[in-house]
């Protein structure tokens, strides 16, 4: 039984069609309803082709949180925490990522996870969901901004050139790229995604034979900064294993805040070309794109840089640097650094555009399903959602903030906020599945038919959901250690964790909707669409285009 059986089984049930008739008016199909047509109104267009989608679920796995936030990860934790905590980090967005891909690319629709959370919890979580994934996006996105100022210090100090220029510079580049639409944003994330394959490709090589000795100063590393300062650091001087266990503990959320984002691709699903074949193959390899690049790069800073050099701290503005161009720096590389440091420097503008882009289309689904105003849901006839679109690129002058309190501190807080919301949001994906995944059993329908099924389910789902939360609570456990505390660190880490229960009783409270009963929730509606824009890809001609489909 293939995924279009499934839909001509339920068009046959008695139970289905009844409940059609009365329920497909919820307010997870305004789109159809009419009530979002009151406005002049166009809908997403289907612009993203398969290679936009295989680069956009790249960009959204290496951003800044690989390039420049290890910085302060490699500090916390020294080489071993740092790679442990990338390590389980991994494994938590592993198992979300293959829960959310059963999902989307079964129904691909505007909206991704927040109309699937609307379709299989209750109206009330797709609210929180919904608001707590724009809040996210629109938060990273000046993160990236003032990520993009910490880069360009290397070369221009802040006391000569404010970062506020280089700030608005960014923005302009970003907006610029997202008015165009979905099609640019695909195009300009394929370019911006190729360059940073081939910067944490080259990087990694790189890092191997710079610790073998082959850099200009034939300085054979090894494992030497694995034994002096050590594996582990001491974390506030906290003696013992203690001290050690804490030190890794202090890099979980800021590897959070590097692996957030490879759910982009459910965001993006409404704008997919061919979705049933490109969207399954894209979240199939997002383990490789984890243990090649993440695993891999946090390894080589590891060899490479000391947790004890100065220059890791973000906070110090003129010394804010990526500990690949400290170590370049360390191996006495003329030139190269200046490089690496413009390649890096894209990374932050293709982060930024995936923010707008991501944060816009949040906003989009929100008001489609009723949650947020009407005049969000206003496209342009390439299908730009403008007006979402212009209130996103409002929040991002909060990365105006760093031109007095310094850019690297902002990214600090911001990178801080967005972790533990972005968290919050896998948290809602896992609890979403486990209900997409009673639901589909309590039908009778088979999961081994769907476009992409893991066999690790529902486990995986339960252990992404448990992990997420347990770091959510702990991400601010440093304020209460002795003679700590910092009033910006607890608010950053702990207003969205606080927000979340908050949105969803209040929600609760006003929409007063039932949780979905496995029995009625809705697997078919939307499915015609889905099943129209589906198609089989012709075969490749020769062994180039043979080669470009397998990479791609």
């Amino acid at each position: 039984m293939s995924s279009t059986d499934i839909h001509e089984k339920a068009l046959n049930d008695k139970s289905f069609n009844e409940k059609s008739q009365g329920a497909d008016v919820q307010s997870s199909d305004v789109l159809e309803s009419g009530d979002a047509h009151a406005l002049p109104h166009h809908h997403l267009q289907r612009h993203l082709k398969n290679r936009h989608i295989a680069m956009i679920s790249i960009g959204g796995v290496i951003g800044t949180g690989l390039f420049l936030g290890t910085a302060n990860s490699l500090a916390a934790g020294g080489p071993v925490g740092l790679l442990l905590g990338y390590v389980v980090t991994g494994t938590i967005c592993y198992c979300v990522m293959v829960s959310l891909g059963e999902m989307i690319a079964y129904l691909p629709l505007p909206g991704g996870h927040i109309r699937l959370a609307e379709r299989f919890v209750d109206p009330a979580f797709s609210f929180t969901m919904g608001w707590n994934y724009w809040y996210n996006w629109v938060i990273i996105l000046p993160a990236e901004l003032s990520a993009a100022s910490v880069l360009i210090n290397y070369w221009i100090s802040s006391t000569r050139v404010n970062d506020a220029a280089w700030i608005a510079i960014c923005l302009v580049v970003v907006v610029g790229i997202n008015s165009l639409g979905a099609g640019a944003y695909g195009e300009a994330e394929f370019i911006f995604a190729s360059i940073k394959v081939l910067t944490i490709t080259g990087l990694i090589i790189l890092g191997i034979v710079l610790d073998l000795g082959g850099g200009p100063n034939h300085d054979r590393i090894g494992f030497r900064y694995w034994k002096n300062p050590g594996p582990f650091t001491q974390y506030n001087g906290i003696p013992g294993v203690t001290g050690r266990f804490v030190s890794w503990w202090a890099v979980m959320t800021q590897a959070a805040f590097s692996f957030i984002g490879t759910e982009i691709v459910a965001i993006a699903a409404g704008e997919a070309k061919n979705p049933r074949r490109n969207l399954p193959k894209a979240i199939r390899r997002v383990y490789i794109r984890i243990l090649l690049f993440y695993i891999s790069g946090v390894i080589i800073i590891g060899w490479l840089v000391p947790s004890t050099d100065p220059s890791l701290n973000l906070t110090a503005n003129n010394a804010a640097k990526s500990p690949f161009v400290i170590a370049i720096n360390h191996a006495g590389i003329k030139g190269l650094p200046s490089v690496i440091n413009a390649a890096l420097l894209t990374s932050a503008w293709s982060a930024a555009s995936s923010d707008l882009y991501t944060s816009s289309r949040a906003l989009y689904g929100l008001a489609m399903v009723g949650n947020a105003p009407k005049i969000f849901t206003l496209t342009s006839k390439k299908g730009v959602p403008y007006a979402s679109l212009g209130l996103c690129t409002a929040f991002s002058f909060l990365a105006f903030m760093g031109v007095t309190s310094g850019s690297g501190k902002v990214f600090d807080w911001f990178a801080n906020m967005t972790s533990v919301a972005g968290l919050m949001t896998w948290f809602g994906i896992s609890v979403t599945y486990i209900r997409f995944y009673a639901g589909f059993k309590k039908q009778g329908l088979d999961r081994s038919k769907l476009p992409y099924a893991s066999a690790l389910q529902p486990y995986a789902a339960w252990y992404a959901a448990i992990m997420c939360f347990t770091v959510c609570f702990f991400s601010g456990f440093s304020v209460f250690l002795k003679d700590s505390w910092n009033t910006a660190t607890f608010v950053t880490n702990y207003l969205p964790l606080i927000l979340f229960p908050i949105l969803y009783i209040g929600a609760k409270l006003w929409r007063r909707d039932p949780i979905v009963r496995a029995d009625d929730m809705d697997f078919f509606t939307g499915l015609d669409e889905v099943e129209a824009a589906s198609y089989d890809e012709p075969p490749p001609k020769n062994w180039v285009e043979a080669f470009w489909g397998w990479l791609m």
